[in-house]
């Protein structure tokens, strides 16, 4: 983790801690890092919120100044930046989005031209010229100042590609949407209605105020309501910008990034397209999607929390699924990074040639209770690692066996222990998470 740039890019709320200001500098400096011996080429998307044009302006200043050349996709997911930056022969892409973060929250995500995350050692070169570490950089001049295009038809071309991957129609399928009036606004209801599904659509008017506002993927009540009210077959939710999907199935019972993986990886093995029959996980992944998939002959890798990582594995091993609980799925053979629109095709996939509802796919996991509390604490390895606590979280262990879990790990950007545990009731899981936590105050650990 960098000074800007965390896990997802360099993220804040505007105008305090992203400014425009950063944005010209990341602009400049990635101009001339990638135009070191040819003329850059750089395509931005960005997703619904007011800042998004005030930060994407200030990026194509500070390339065109450094002499690349921007091409320009407007509102659009972050998939599909990555799918036009590694396709279309791109130095790198940026997007322009929070997730799904409040509204007035933005970020600046890079991607390289492979498709995929930014190198940290190049984030680190962008950090130290933001302080003002490294030698101011050569202006472009005369012919050599960048220009900006308009490239509508890179992102046209994306929903060309996610038409393509569905193996049928949906015709007569009556499919819910929820696209958080964010990125996926602008693309997911052309897709599903291009596909012959009945698409009924829901939080797709983005005023650059309401992205992730009580809709979405982080509040999947919602859709869960408009299932049940239009008596719809499946439906979908993305995030702000669209690289998560949550999906509810027919009796408006959520289907978390946890049971998409299994159904997934189940059918892909049963095809023989699961490469070596493994999907990737993160620690925080519900114990029944290992129990499950224990039962279907499908192995696991568990990674620390962030589809970061989780691709990371993904690409070292060679496999071809994995994700994260949240609805950051990645298909290796499709996409580098989580694309909320891609995850709904392939689950519709799965339903259509099964031919079972999404609710019967799933009925063989059964989900654990999951309790996680935060604990703010002074020292975060010290209360880690002290012995009474370690004593603690080993009791629970043995207490649980093999019909639960605890999971102990600091945070990654507080000055927080999470304390997670999964048992057979939410009682249980209290009482286990409660026991670690007083010792930590016993201790001393705790602040108030």
């Amino acid at each position: 983790m960098g000074k800007y740039f965390g896990t997802d890019g360099f993220r804040g709320e505007a105008n305090k801690v992203l400014t425009v200001e950063h944005a010209f500098k990341v602009g400049r400096f990635l101009g001339w890092y990638y135009g070191k011996d040819h003329k850059a080429k750089v395509v931005i998307g960005k997703d619904t919120r007011r800042s998004s044009y005030m930060f994407e302006y200030a990026l194509v200043a500070g390339l065109t100044a450094s002499g690349a050349d921007v091409y320009l996709l407007h509102v659009t997911t972050t998939p599909s930046v990555s799918y036009v930056a590694r396709t279309e022969d791109f130095d790198c892409g940026i997007m322009i989005s929070a997730s799904h973060n409040p509204f007035y929250d933005n970020g600046i995500k890079v991607i390289n031209g492979m498709g995929h995350k930014l190198e940290a050692e190049v984030e680190a070169q962008i950090e130290a010229y933001i302080d003002g570490e490294l030698e101011e950089l050569p202006l472009a001049e005369k012919e050599k100042i960048g220009r900006t295009v308009d490239h509508a038809a890179g992102r046209n071309r994306y929903i060309g590609h996610l038409i393509s991957l569905a193996t049928r129609s949906f015709k007569d399928k009556r499919v819910g949407l929820d696209c958080s009036n964010g990125s996926a606004s602008a693309i997911a209801k052309s897709v599903y209605d291009a596909l012959g599904a009945k698409t009924y659509v829901i939080n797709n008017e983005p005023d650059g105020t309401n992205i992730n506002t009580n809709c979405g993927s982080t509040h999947i009540e919602v859709l869960q309501q408009f299932v049940k009210e239009k008596k719809l077959d499946i439906a979908f939710a993305y995030d702000g910008d669209a690289d998560r999907c949550i999906a509810v199935d027919e009796n408006g019972n959520v289907v978390d990034g946890d049971l998409i993986l299994y159904v997934c990886g189940k059918y892909l093995k049963e095809q023989g397209r699961l490469n070596g029959d493994t999907i990737v996980t993160t620690i925080m992944s519900n114990l029944g999607l290992y129990k499950a998939c224990d039962k279907a002959g499908i192995r696991y890798e568990k990674t620390a929390v962030g589809d970061k990582y989780v691709y990371e594995n993904m690409l070292q091993n060679n496999y071809s699924l994995g994700g994260e609980q949240s609805g950051h799925i990645i298909f290796s053979k499709y996409a580098t990074t989580g694309d909320g629109i891609l995850t709904s095709l392939l689950l519709m996939e799965v339903v259509m040639e099964k031919k079972q509802s999404l609710g019967k796919l799933v009925e063989e996991v059964k989900i654990y209770p999951q309790l996680l509390k935060n604990v703010r604490v002074a020292d975060k390895k010290e209360a880690r690692e002290n012995p009474a606590v370690v004593k603690a979280v080993e009791e629970v262990a043995e207490t649980l066996g093999d019909d639960g879990r605890i999971l102990v790990r600091e945070s990654g950007t507080e000055p927080v222990i999470r304390v997670m545990v999964e048992a057979a009731t939410d009682e249980l899981c209290k009482e286990c998470v409660d026991k670690v936590i007083d010792v930590m105050a016993e201790e001393g650990l705790v602040l108030s």
